[in-house]
């Protein structure tokens, strides 16, 4: 019996090469497949925020830049996990955006943004890009992490 596989678009942590990018190639957490880089048809301010310099797409479409990052094919079992890492729907809310590929394809998939958010996190640099450098690394205590923290980034 075969099953849909679901479209992902990632941002953040979970790209090749991020701290996080281990949930998506661990084969206990499900199946994944890389399928294309690409970047939102839409713009959003994607901000580095919260003592974790945890990287959130905020739900401000229109604004920002259209943002680059990679698309996975992903089972249920792997969405599910996605799910639990994000902290869905407690922290992080996520919706069917159309992402455009390298190749110009356009492509519906699944992203995780932020919908409740200080204002104040517009005030941020805005990137096209996330990646974890020295000067701002990300932090695995993430896991320690609550909804209140948007609001705070000491």
């Amino acid at each position: 019996m075969s099953q849909a596989l679901k479209r992902v678009f990632v941002y953040g942590t979970l790209k090749k090469g991020e701290p996080n990018h281990h949930w998506l190639t661990s084969e206990k957490n499900g199946f994944s497949r890389l399928l294309a880089k690409g970047k939102t048809e839409i713009k959003f301010p994607l901000v580095i925020g919260t003592r974790y310099n945890i990287p959130f797409l905020l739900n401000k479409p229109g604004v920002g830049h259209n943002i680059e990052g990679e698309i996975y094919e992903v089972d249920d079992t792997m969405f599910s996990n996605l799910d639990v890492l994000e902290d869905y729907p407690r922290y992080y809310d996520r919706e069917l955006q159309s992402i455009l590929t390298n190749e110009n394809e356009k492509l519906e998939c699944w992203l995780y943004l932020i919908r409740n958010y200080p204002e104040s996190m517009l005030a941020k640099p805005q990137l096209s890009s996330y990646s974890n450098r020295p000067e701002q690394p990300y932090s695995e205590n993430y896991v320690q992490s609550k909804p209140d923290d948007l609001f705070t980034d000491g």
